[in-house]
């Protein structure tokens, strides 16, 4: 049953693959006793993440997808930029962060970010913007512009009357995806997000939650998504990391079935609501200090 939850016990960092991972290739994603401390040796140093350590395998035929929780300041985004290889937040000052088995060294193609911000250039039609990323390439501007035209259509788009306009002629949602399109156009093997659907109003937001579920199926990339709705974690999540108070660390995990059906028809299921309740008093329990 989708939205149904299988808790694993607190802090624990076993980890259950949706499948058998490739034999002798290192996870897509691995922390070890990560922890990022700004301003270290100083009266301002200020300890983001503590400890964090987690492996997300490398598994035939699926891109897994990692919902983030927990209360704000602990460090969530952190850990999203320490895998974008983003400074300040990247290098860490203690353990490593490791993609595909190599040490992260910095920003690459090999990873996408979609921001809740939209980040659209201003000065580029729809059109101009999602190819932003093969342009700088070098990919000739016919073949780039045949594939963004695939890609505005994808993310439900029209490639005739959208391609061309600005982005202050769009909505929020159409906005999204836009930028949604721009970063998967590039086909990254790992995409993150953070919170990329938060100003957008809940009808929007399910439809944005039902075509990224439709997307990722296609591209088969790892996701690792924030957010601080727990419908949308228990909606689109593989796994849900909740992470403790700051200094943040995980001190839960969860599997979570895939979705099948679209978020409006799940989310009013029993054993959704069930499984959302019961993270929803685990965040309450942090937010109030007592976990």
């Amino acid at each position: 049953m989708a939205g149904v939850a299988t808790p694993l016990p607190p802090c624990s960092i076993t980890e259950i693959p949706r499948g058998t991972p490739k034999e002798g290739v290192p996870p897509v994603v691995e922390f070890k006793g990560v922890t990022k401390t700004f301003n270290a040796n100083t009266s301002k140093a200020f300890t983001a993440i503590r400890d964090v350590t987690f492996s997300v395998e490398d598994v035939e035929g699926h891109g897994e997808f990692v919902a983030i929780l927990g209360p704000s300041g602990c460090g969530k985004s952190t850990v999203l930029r320490q895998i974008a290889g983003l400074a300040p937040h990247h290098p860490p000052t203690r353990g490593e962060v490791l993609l595909a088995g190599k040490p992260i060294t910095g920003p690459g193609p090999d990873r996408g970010m979609v921001f809740q911000d939209y980040t659209s250039f201003d000065n580029r039609t729809v059109l101009d913007n999602v190819a932003f990323g093969l342009e700088c390439r070098g990919i000739a501007q016919k073949e780039r512009y045949e594939l963004a035209k695939e890609w505005i259509a994808k993310v439900k788009l029209n490639p005739v009357k959208d391609a061309y306009k600005y982005p202050h002629q769009l909505s929020g949602g159409m906005r999204q995806r836009v930028a949604i399109a721009r970063t998967l156009i590039l086909k990254p093997r790992v995409i993150l997000m953070d919170e990329p659907f938060g100003a957008l109003d809940p009808a929007t937001r399910h439809n944005m939650q039902d075509l990224l579920i439709e997307l990722w199926r296609e591209v088969q990339a790892t996701v690792f998504f924030i957010t601080h709705d727990v419908n949308e974690a228990v909606f689109l999540g593989d796994r849900c990391y909740i992470f403790s108070n700051s200094p943040g660390t995980i001190i839960h995990q969860f599997r979570i079935s895939p979705p099948d059906r679209p978020a409006r028809h799940i989310m009013r299921e029993k054993s959704f609501l069930e499984t959302v309740y019961h993270v929803r008093e685990i965040l309450d329990g942090l937010e109030e200090g007592k976990t």
